[in-house]
């Protein structure tokens, strides 16, 4: 294998922010595991539960806004501090909550605490890593991020044994560690912008005059109804099955192994690609995954779910956060990658909360093969709009930041 050049590595910066997020998601033991804590230690019925969860999210929508707004306005770097500083009080302040309003209260600060840290981590990611690079730099980052999580799915489900509040804990004490880290060797990244950029800068007007992006949010939506079911209906349906719930950290902690150990080659396979058409086939993958959830009732049957929407993970995360950032005008690029984030959160809401009712009313098989269908129309409508979301990206790339693509 040829040796990387000087020109081919990634920056030092973009390693110090890889390093951050593993610390961070590595601890990220509170939203894994929030619903069997709120069904088995607060009372809550799955329901209630899900709304719980659901309003984390609405906290983030509010946070993905306010985060872009000040990446652009602040700067990455304090918009990045201020969200991982505050987030680590608040995890703590929910775990010492009692009530469900008090806890409802925590969730949704600390979802709109937690989530503003997004946008500007993104934005500093495209603006330091070159947009031939950019591939293979989300990859990496995204590989970071569930080594984390696999890490934090295994230990926090024997450590919940010993009591729930030590989740809480750790988790404040690596998101802490991680902005200190990102204080330590972080320097702005935003890039100074030529006088005619600061005139064309917009606002939340600009991005919802812009028909292709709103599109590709739109279709993000619809996938991420059905990614962020793993972590609100899926475990309530293992232990539906009689599975306690370390059993469904160890299955979950298997998409995180997945994707260590296969992320580096999804990579390589990927660079040759164009982003704008691995979208259909990741959707289609996840679906499936989940689709097959409705068939599933024990712990080997739960993995090999895992692994089928795991696959379309590992295509659709990189090729997502590739797209993004081309879609993106450098002058407001925290506020596109903020608004990218309401789908997520939005999402964060629904998909807890439909998917609670759905599951009350008409049980699993609905729900999972539901969420098949969605997918579905998530890949066609991806397909449908792959040129001019290309268009686009070309359009706002610099000449020499065009490369030879080649379609799957």
């Amino acid at each position: 294998m040829a040796l990387i050049t000087e020109k081919q590595r990634l920056p030092s910066q973009f390693w110090v922010l890889w390093a951050a997020t593993l610390i961070n998601r590595a601890g990220g033991f509170v939203i894994i595991f929030l619903a069997i804590y709120l069904t088995t230690q607060r009372g809550f019925s799955e329901s209630a539960a899900g709304l719980a969860i659901g309003l984390y999210g609405v906290g983030g929508a509010i946070g993905v806004t306010v985060g872009g707004h000040l990446a652009d306005r602040w700067g990455r770097r304090p918009a990045a501090l201020l969200s991982l500083g505050t987030s680590a009080v608040l995890m703590l302040v929910l775990g010492l909550a009692r009530g469900p309003v008090e806890i409802v209260a925590a969730a949704v600060l600390l979802g709109a605490a937690a989530e503003s840290a997004r946008p500007p981590l993104g934005a500093m990611i495209a603006d330091i890593v070159p947009d031939g690079q950019r591939m293979r730099a989300f990859s990496t980052y995204y590989w970071a991020i569930n080594l984390g999580f696999a890490v934090a799915a295994v230990v926090a489900g024997f450590a919940a044994q010993a009591g729930y509040f030590a989740l809480f804990a750790g988790d404040a004490a690596t998101t802490a560690a991680a902005a200190l880290l990102i204080a330590w060797r972080i320097r702005e990244t935003r890039p100074a912008l030529a006088p005619h950029e600061e005139h064309e800068r917009g606002g939340l007007r600009t991005v919802l005059r812009d028909r292709v992006f709103l599109g590709f949010v739109a279709c993000n939506l619809l996938i991420a109804l059905v990614m962020l079911q793993h972590m609100s209906m899926l475990p309530l349906a293992m232990i539906a099955d009689g599975l306690p719930s370390r059993t469904f950290g160890l299955v979950i902690a298997f998409n995180g192994v997945l994707i260590v150990a296969g992320q580096m080659g999804v990579s390589r396979l990927l660079s040759t690609r164009r982003p704008a058409y691995v979208m259909p086939v990741s959707a289609v993958l996840i679906g499936l995954g989940f689709g097959l959830t409705a068939f599933a009732h024990t712990p080997l049957l739960y993995a090999g779910t895992v692994l089928v929407w795991t696959a379309g993970e590992m295509l659709n995360a990189p090729s997502n956060s590739a797209l993004l950032a081309g879609l993106s005008p450098v002058s407001m690029r925290g506020r596109y990658q903020g608004f990218f984030g309401l789908s997520w959160q939005l999402a964060s809401f629904l998909a807890p909360t439909l998917g609670g009712l759905v599951r009350d009313l008409r049980g699993n098989t609905a729900l999972w093969l539901g969420c098949f269908g969605a997918t579905l129309v998530a890949a066609a409508w991806s397909l449908s709009s792959a040129r001019a979301r290309e268009r686009r990206v070309a359009a706002l790339a610099p000449p020499a930041a065009e490369n030879a693509l080649v379609k799957i």
